[in-house]
């Protein structure tokens, strides 16, 4: 069952865990949003497999607000914790936070609910449960 959110402590179960470097920033030094998404969806597509035992994909990702900028340095640690699971699809909702660089400090810099579908070795959906083919 989901927890409400508490502003110190990441919901869910750390999946991702990323070194920000000086290739994925912005010409104003911070990373972009984009980078801190794709490790989103990796370890939405992570938890998604674990759960389903086979291939998933993403088919949407829920407003996702931007709170805090990532630095260079920073370690990006990504929670996820599963909300529902259908007769093909999961929704998980995902969480980042930055430790910032040389510290224990953390903090949430995003989150979003991703929604993968359960897919078959031909790209099809799947009944989650059923052995891809």
């Amino acid at each position: 069952m989901p927890q409400p959110p508490s502003p110190d402590t990441p919901r869910g179960e750390l999946t991702v865990r990323q070194v920000a470097m000086p290739m994925d920033t912005n010409a104003n030094g911070d990373i972009f949003g984009g980078w801190v998404m794709s490790r989103m969806d990796q370890a939405g597509g992570i938890a998604g497999v674990g759960l389903t035992r086979g291939r998933v994909v993403t088919v949407a990702v829920d407003a996702m607000t931007f709170i805090r900028p990532v630095k260079v340095g920073d370690v990006l640690c990504v929670y996820t914790e599963v909300e529902k699971v259908g007769r093909t699809s999961i929704k998980i909702h995902v969480e980042a936070w930055a430790q910032r660089f040389m510290t224990q400090h953390r903090e949430m810099v995003t989150e979003a609910k991703f929604t993968f579908v359960a897919i078959d070795d031909g790209g099809k959906p799947r009944v989650i449960g059923e052995i891809a083919s």
